[in-house]
């Protein structure tokens, strides 16, 4: 009797044991992890005209990352205080900038460029992200305002231990990545996967290419101004009807100042040549994006025009393609002016800042 009781908890403690070992760590992979993929809905004028868009493959486009992402995006939690999210300096109502010059920290510290608003990422074939280029990835992008002393003011250290006692977000990430045991890295890739989706391709313009809608008078002729290398000539920076992304991604130096004081792209290269060069943004969305510039020093749209109209200055790097700079600018009239800033705001997407996928689900 006493032989079958030794023996019968030995039974059980090895089942106990067993039982124990095949339970997942909730720190550990979980193996029974199948995410949901979201691949990117590619509009139709895209479809037509550009490459596919870029996914990484270690971060593939999944139901449950973008919802991570969108939460994260719009949460406050990253930052040092609890008081600044992604969305404060990337508005969706300003199509995900700042309608102010300059955003404010968490400590009522000013930044000094504007903020670069956020939709079409994954179309960015040159891989620099901000002003000057210095991230290379969206994801890359996403790192620097948790620690940047005038962002968010945190340290990733800090900020992954909010997430990690929260709630409901290692259950997030567990749906998200397959994992409870949160990191900075799967952090950013949340975000990432959620910034690109914000897809804007809907304005008046895309649906008269499309055959879907008419445009006025002047906002044609606007166009043809635009594309006129004796009158507007914006097209070498911007694009035309044929690259619907309206920018290059490329860095110029854009005749703002005969001094520079912001080196731009040359404070990531160290390159003397790249001082005072900016990426240009895009022209989508122009209704919603004041002001305008890396610096924001452009309140409206008319001072913008007219900036390339009378207001060019030489600098030593000044872009081959300001070749109106000798004469100050490319001398429209007034009413070509006009007509221009019609086609412009023709670029714009209503039903991208209004979309219930973009808001804040928190």
């Amino acid at each position: 009797m006493k032989l079958f009781r030794v023996f019968f908890g030995i039974l059980a403690l090895s089942l106990f044991i067993a039982c124990s070992s095949s339970d997942p760590d909730p720190a550990d992979p979980n193996e029974d992890y199948i995410p949901t993929p979201k691949p990117l809905t590619v509009p139709p004028i895209f479809d037509r005209l550009l490459p596919p868009p870029i996914v990484p493959a270690d971060n593939p486009q999944t139901v449950e990352g973008v919802a991570l992402g969108r939460k994260l995006f719009f949460d406050p939690i990253l930052s040092g205080d609890g008081t600044q999210a992604c969305a404060s300096c990337h508005q969706p109502a300003n199509s995900f900038t700042d309608p102010n010059r300059f955003s404010i920290g968490i400590d009522g510290l000013e930044g000094t460029r504007n903020s670069m608003p956020i939709f079409n990422m994954a179309w960015n074939s040159k891989n620099k992200f901000f002003w000057d280029g210095r991230a290379l990835s969206i994801e890359e992008q996403a790192l620097g305002p948790v620690e940047n002393p005038v962002e968010m003011h945190n340290t990733w250290e800090n900020a992954v231990g909010s997430l990690q006692s929260h709630a409901s977000y290692p259950e997030l990430f567990n749906k998200a990545f397959g994992t409870s045991n949160i990191t900075k890295e799967l952090t950013v890739k949340a975000i990432a996967q959620f910034e690109r989706t914000l897809i804007s391709a809907n304005s008046p313009f895309d649906k008269y290419l499309l055959g879907e809608g008419n445009l006025t008078p002047q906002e044609l002729n606007g166009f043809q101004i635009f594309m006129d290398e004796s009158r507007g000539d914006c097209f070498h920076c911007h694009g035309n009807e044929n690259s619907p992304l309206w920018t290059d991604n490329i860095f110029h130096n854009n005749g703002l100042d005969a001094i520079i004081t912001d080196k731009g792209l040359g404070n990531v290269t160290g390159d003397p040549n790249h001082d005072g060069l900016f990426k240009s943004p895009s022209l989508r969305n122009l209704a919603y994006t004041a002001p305008y510039m890396h610096d924001g020093r452009f309140e409206t749209l008319d001072e913008v025009i007219n900036h390339y109209s009378e207001g060019l200055v030489y600098s030593r790097t000044i872009d081959p393609l300001m070749k109106a700079v000798s004469r100050g600018g490319v001398h429209l009239t007034e009413s070509d002016k006009a007509d221009l800033k019609a086609f412009l705001l023709s670029l714009s997407d209503p039903s991208f800042i209004n979309n219930p996928d973009f808001q804040d689900p928190n």
